[in-house]
Order: structure tokens, then sequence, then C-alpha cells
């Protein structure tokens, strides 16, 4: 057995958001099987006091800080024909790095983490590539072409052509293409039209151990009125900024017609403009960053997720069942997750849906709580990591030339 190369677009510590979960998790389970390399970014200096965590893991590594704003990468882009995403993405040292690690060290599988790293595998490389998508990526910026107007529209659409194009060329360079979902599995074979090319799904899982409500402090609302409707994110983060100021807009009046002292609290790093503007809206909370994400959780009489534009398995839906916590969410957010409506969490079609099954829970407080039981329950039947990640890890233990698909 050899040794494995890890590119992140992120350092996967600390594991504080959905991409960043998801790589930690595969990231230590691959370390667990032999020596692994990792070459990756950081973002926040949080990302950078990091590196001690991923020295741990690492048989080496490369921590590169990325300080290209987005619309320099957006105006490299342009002349060059490429996606922003990969400009976004580029560095001359992660180049240099792996160079010098492939000549000195018997690296037999490159394991990719989100599509913009594929542009580190040398050509020339022979050995195993294996690229985690996560979600698709092109079809998230096709989604955003459609919802808004002007000349972002276009940008969106540019970016949603060349990366879609850049995936497929990557997909067929591969041996094996991982997304987080059967549906964004099934929507790329579509646009791929290759049925030779391996594709398969790594669902998300959840660690029930850390997201458990036993012992959990309450939150700072926790006895104030309510019912308390609690939403997590990066705040930052396009469609969940959508997803909120709709919400508030929308959706919350709706709920405060039958139940004037509903709260709303969104909590979750660096919140936008658009999002600090609603804590002025009656029933708002903004709570921004936080140490701990459970307690806020845990004290929530409903998790809500709102998402209109959602790709892949939502962690802050599984957090939140493992949480024992009722979950309504979107019809987006909900995509993809193995779990029964009306059982384990409410599945709202649209907005006034998601008011009446919030407004169902609020009324009885004995279903929610028994809904929040079998959420927990289930997470910890079907949503543990290490199930999860069994069919991968058993694939890359076996010769290349008997590696059947790997899910």
């Amino acid at each position: 057995m050899g040794e494995l190369l890890f590119l992140a677009h992120r350092i996967p510590f600390p594991p504080d958001r959905g991409d960043k979960i998801r790589s930690c998790a595969m990231l230590k389970a691959l370390a667990a099987r032999g020596p692994v390399h990792v070459a990756t970014f950081g973002e926040t200096d949080a990302d950078m006091a990091a590196e001690a965590e991923l020295a741990n893991v690492a048989a080496s590594h490369l921590l590169v800080r990325r300080t290209i704003s987005n619309l320099r990468a957006g105006l490299n882009a342009l002349p060059s024909g490429k996606p922003v995403s990969l400009t976004a993405f580029d560095s001359r040292d992660i180049h240099h790095f792996i160079s010098r690690l492939l000549a000195t060290r018997p690296i037999d599988t490159i394991f990719v983490f989100s599509g913009q790293m594929a542009q580190f595998i040398p050509p020339s490389f022979a050995g195993r590539v294996v690229i985690d998508f996560v979600d698709m990526d092109s079809a998230k910026f096709a989604a955003y072409a459609k919802a808004t107007s002007g000349p972002m529209k276009l940008v969106h659409a540019r970016e949603a052509r060349l990366l879609g194009a850049f995936e497929r060329e990557m997909a067929q360079r591969a041996q094996l293409s991982l997304f987080c979902s059967p549906a964004e599995v099934a929507e790329f074979q579509l646009g791929l039209g290759d049925r030779h090319v391996r594709v398969d799904s790594v669902v998300n899982g959840i660690d029930t151990v850390f997201y458990d409500p036993r012992g959990v402090a309450a939150a700072p609302y926790a006895g104030q009125g309510g019912p308390h409707m609690v939403f997590t994110g990066q705040m930052d983060y396009a469609p969940n900024i959508d997803a909120v100021v709709h919400f508030a807009r929308h959706v919350l009046p709706l709920i405060r017609a039958h139940h004037p002292d509903a709260r709303f609290h969104i909590v979750g790093r660096n919140p936008s403009a658009a999002v600090s503007a609603l804590a002025d809206q009656p029933g708002v909370a903004v709570a921004g960053a936080v140490d701990d994400i459970r307690p806020w959780i845990a004290s929530a009489d409903i998790v809500v997720a709102p998402l209109r534009i959602a790709r892949g398995i939502q962690n802050k839906v599984l957090e939140a069942m493992a949480m024992a916590r009722p979950v309504v969410a979107s019809s987006a957010a909900a995509e993809g997750i193995e779990a029964t409506h009306g059982e384990h969490f409410c599945v709202a079609r649209d907005d006034a849906a998601m008011a009446e099954a919030v407004c169902g829970l609020a009324a009885d407080p004995a279903r929610a709580k028994a809904m929040g039981q079998a959420a927990r329950e289930h997470m910890q039947r079907h949503y543990q990591w290490e199930a999860q990640l069994a069919p991968l890890l058993d694939w890359l233990d076996q010769p290349p030339a008997l590696m059947p698909s790997a899910a």
C-alpha cells in the first residue's frame, strides 16, 4: 500500500462548517489506513491557527493562506477563459509542493476534496485519482443565474457553463467521482452521458456523540417566551442569506399571526448586511458567531431549514436531528436525507406549508418532542460517519485492478 495525497479547498480544521465537517471526517478516516500528505488553503485566522491539528493527522502538509478576493479572481478568470472557482483557488506553492512530494514519496492515490482542487492533479500522474465533488457546483451557479438578474446573471451563467465542463473533464480523468447524495449522482451522470465513468455517493454522516442534547447548556434565549425557531449556518453564504431573508419576510409573519411571541434566531458567523438588517424586524434575532452551536440548537422549540437553493445533504438538518430537535425543512433542504416526513422531520413544499408545520409543532409540544427523539434515533442507526465511509474505504483498500464501483 502506498501513500495518499489529500487536496482540500479549505483546511478541515476546525470542523465548524458543512464542507469542513465532511473533509475532516474523510481525512481522519484516510489517515487511519496509511500516511496522508495534505495540501490545503486557509482563509481566516482560525484556519491558520488550526495548522497544529492538521500536523497531528498529516504525514506532511502545506497550508496556504488564500487572500485573493472574488472580484480579483473574476477579473483574472475573464482573459483566461477559466472558471472563477479555479482562479480563486490556484496556488503556485501548492503546485510546487505536489511536484516535490510525487518525486520523493510513494504516492499511489490523489484524493481531491471539492472540484476546484482537481486543477492540481499533474497530467503525468499515473496513480489512482478520487474526486469528492461534494456538491455539483456548476448546478449551484446555474441556480444562482436563474434567481438573479442584470450582470450577475451573466457571471453566474458563465461560471455554470465553464465549471460544468471542467467537472465532466475531471470525472473522466478520475477512477472514482463522489457526491454527497444519490440525487446529485443521478443529475451529474445525466449531464455526463458516459456510463463508463464511475460516480457514486457518500452521504454525509453525523457525530451523534458530539451532537447529543444531554448535558448541553441552555441558550441565552431559553425561557423567554416563544416558540423559538433556530437557523444555523455560515451567514455570508448566498443560499443561507436567501433562506433567512425570505423566511423572515414571508414565513415568520404567518407564524406570528398565530404565535405573537415567536422568535426566529439566526446563528452563524459573518452575517451579511442583509442578514444583520433583519434584526430590526419584529421577532428576529441575529446571534452571529457563537462559541458552541449546540446550546442554540438544543434550546430551540423548532429548527428550520428554509433553503430555496440547496445542493447535497444539509449538515444543519442532520445536526438538529441528532440533537433530538423537531426540524421543518424545505423540499430543497431535505433532498437526499433518507427520513420519513411526519415521523423524523417535516418537509414543507412552500411558505404556507412551512408556516403550518411550524405552528402545528408549536401547538403540540408532545408531538414535537416525539419527532425530535425519533430523529435522533434515526441518526444513530443510519447516519454515523463510520458506516457512511465504510464502502469508500473498502474500495480504496482493494488493488486498483480489482476495484468495483464504490457504493
